[in-house]
């Protein structure tokens, strides 16, 4: 395996560039440049109070792994402009953040490396090491620090030194609102301290924070090692206990170990990578971000799936609210099964234990079934869009593409128990109000008031990319019954029998009934996302005229989130090659911004960019999307994978190849190779 591309190393102030985020689907920190400073961290699960609209979302938790360095009675956290020399690398091999920085206080020079990750073999684990060097001997102080400054909530219970039973200390937050909490357990440790290192603040509410004394001598360095565990109360009732168990384990590894382990499992994802033959060194490295930020965010462990952002938050996002999207199961679990299946099956696994609420959507509604909500809060699985949310109630395909994830998970994994107990229930439910949802009428399926990705105030009727999904969400759902033997409503083959896209005099598929060009958000491609990724039947006469019609468009929608990604997918099965590589420049890697390739929702030369708000996980699964099925051409079903490629390989130009050592298909792992020209991918066991 050819190791991945890591960003260059950035040196100085970030200014408005959003900080490093760190993550491994339980945990998310968004890192500082001097990493001891607070950041933001999120633990999936999470919730409490938004501070503005007063409603349940996930909000940062105290920092686990703040710390200091003293010179005397100068501190660093006193004194950040004492701090210069700044620099940070990024290994997406490994999923380490290393950063440098020297702190100057009178004739004394200090210069820090620290090593931070979020450990992939024990999600609940998030580690550190400061390593201080000196250009002349001097007394210093080191403190490592659970911090508590700018987070939203109280300590309900702290645990110091031997009360914690094992590392430094635990306690038990309750964020505002009381929602939710989490425990958060933290062990130091420092060999080159001189004397036993002091508990300060041992009592009270305030952060846990552990002190030592080490006299450093000219050019040998300390080492500081801090290893925190972080449990939300959505898996355990003590969390605060489960941390203590949880870092006792890890202790009993050891950092090192920790580490090693921590990579082996960053070099088990990479083998899915994706690499291109033929791309430029700047399109390979905006690819590999891609695929790290979307595996850094989702794991096994995730109790409560993953938001827009994954589990990076900043000041200034001001929407989304970590809440669990369409976008999730739409963009983001596709590409996670080919490559990290029980990642995404966590994803699924969040959707599955909250079927009662989809089942009371529904029942709201007066249909049978389950409706899904549009922004799903992180605890309860109940809809959580503020205000009057008209997206909310007339966004149809939201549950279209929930039930459809299971379905591929079925195809994907060949997991029948799974699919029987799980997946089945919500195809089933899902299937069942779609069909109460559509109105027959003499000249076919009728869906009123139904908005599509173009999301307007005033919803159209005959949306085609929900109906489009429609057809392929009952035609998978028709063929898995059959699989476990499972009884299927003649009203399902009716509504399949009965679908009739709005489709325009020139053959091209219009988004809606009524379409005009020139009405708000018209060049929204919905149509070409019904051709792909849900794979439409459309007549050669259709395909051709929309794609035309929609690809001859394309700059008045770029800049957008979440469709552009697909751009270069549609140029390719118009045989655009030229076209199909300006449109990932156009649109993805455009979207490219700051610290190590941290993929923005909007385009900042897009009018309704407001705050750099990144990594956007529908963006970058998108874009997964067409390096893995899209430029490949092909269609996950129920046959064997060999016959997953539908069509001729057609690249953008300069690219030759499309290859993947391993991904999941069929239950089994699988080597792919798209060549450009060549009558269609190869998918081949490893």
């Amino acid at each position: 395996m050819v190791s991945p591309s890591s960003p260059l190393p950035v040196r100085g102030a970030r200014n408005k560039d959003l900080p490093a985020y760190v993550g491994n689907g339980l945990v998310g920190l968004r890192i500082c440049e001097v990493p001891i400073l607070p950041g933001s961290a999120i633990l999936n699960g999470v919730v409490g109070l938004h501070a503005e609209e007063l409603l349940e979302a996930a909000i940062p938790v105290p920092y686990p792994l703040c710390g200091d360095i003293g010179i005397g009675e100068a501190w660093l956290s006193e004194q950040p402009w004492a701090v210069s020399e700044l620099e940070q690398s990024y290994d997406f091999s490994a999923g380490e953040l290393s950063s440098s920085f020297r702190f100057r206080v009178g004739e004394h020079s200090l210069l820090a490396r620290i090593t931070t990750f979020a450990s992939r073999s024990d999600p609940a684990l998030v580690l550190q090491q400061v390593e201080l060097t000196s250009e002349s001997a001097c007394q210093v102080r080191l403190r490592a620090t659970i911090g508590t400054a700018n987070v939203r909530g109280h300590a309900a219970r702290r645990m110091i030194g031997a009360e914690a039973q094992a590392g430094d200390g635990a306690l038990l937050w309750i964020p505002e609102g009381g929602m939710s909490s989490c425990g958060i357990a933290f062990s130091s440790e420092c060999r080159s301290a001189e004397e036993q290192p002091q508990f300060r603040q041992k009592h009270g509410s305030g952060p846990l924070i552990k002190e030592y004394r080490v006299k450093l001598k000219r050019g040998r360095p300390a080492r500081l090692q801090q290893v925190s565990a972080m449990i939300p109360s959505i898996v355990h009732h003590q969390p605060d206990e489960e941390a203590v168990r949880r870092l006792a384990k890890g202790l009993a590894l050891g950092f090192d170990r920790l580490r090693a382990l921590n990579r082996e499992h960053w070099q088990e994802i990479w083998q899915g990578r994706i690499l291109v033959e033929g791309a430029s060194s700047d399109h390979q490295r905006l690819i590999d971000a891609g695929f790290f930020y979307l595996n850094s965010s989702a794991h096994r462990s995730s109790p409560a799936a993953t938001s827009m952002f994954g589990l990076a938050s900043w000041p200034g996002y001001n929407y989304y609210y970590g809440h669990v999207m369409w976008d999730i199961d739409a963009f983001c679990v596709p590409p996670l099964l080919l490559v990290q299946p029980g990642a995404a099956q966590s994803l699924l696994d969040f959707r599955a234990r909250h079927v009662d609420a989809a089942r009371a959507y529904a029942k709201l509604d007066g249909h049978d079934g389950m409706r899904f909500p549009w922004q799903a809060a992180p605890r309860s699985g109940e809809e959580a869009t503020p205000g009057a949310a008209p997206a909310a109630a007339n966004a149809a395909h939201v549950s279209l593409h929930v039930a459809r994830a299971f379905a591929l998970h079925a195809d994907v994994t060949g997991d029948s128990r799974y699919l029987r107990a799980q997946g089945w229930p919500i195809l089933s439910g899902v299937a069942d109000w779609l069909a109460a949802r559509i109105s027959m009428t003499d000249r076919g399926a009728n869906l009123l008031r139904a908005t599509g990705p173009a999301e307007v105030p005033d919803p159209p009727d005959n949306d085609s990319f929900t109906l489009m999904t429609a057809c392929d969400l009952l035609r998978r759902a028709i063929r898995l019954a059959k699989s476990i033997d499972a009884e299927v409503p003649a009203s399902w083959h009716r509504l399949l029998d009965r679908i009739r896209l709005p489709v325009r005099s020139d053959g091209v598929i219009a988004p809606h009934r009524d379409f005009r060009v020139d009405e708000e958000k018209g060049a929204t491609p919905s149509s070409l996302a019904g051709l792909f990724p849900m794979h439409y039947p459309a007549s050669d006469r259709e395909r051709k005229a929309t794609l035309d019609f929609f690809l001859a468009r394309w700059r008045d929608y770029v800049g957008s989130p979440m469709l552009p990604a697909f751009y270069p997918a549609w140029a390719a099965m118009a045989g655009d090659r030229g076209l199909a590589l300006a449109l990932f420049e156009e649109g993805y890697a455009a979207y490219d911004k700051g610290r190590f390739h941290q993929c923005l929702e909007y385009r900042e030369d897009h009018p309704d960019s407001k705050v750099p708000a990144g990594p956007f996980m529908a963006n970058i699964g998108g874009m997964l999307m067409t390096m893995l099925m899209g430029l490949p051409g092909l269609e996950i079903t129920g046959e064997k994978p060999a016959a997953w490629a539908r069509r001729a390989v057609v690249l953008p130009s300069g690219w030759k190849s499309i290859s993947v050592d391993r991904l999941c298909a069929g239950g089994r792992p699988m080597r792919l190779v798209a060549e450009h020209g060549k009558e269609c991918a190869r998918l081949v066991p490893t």
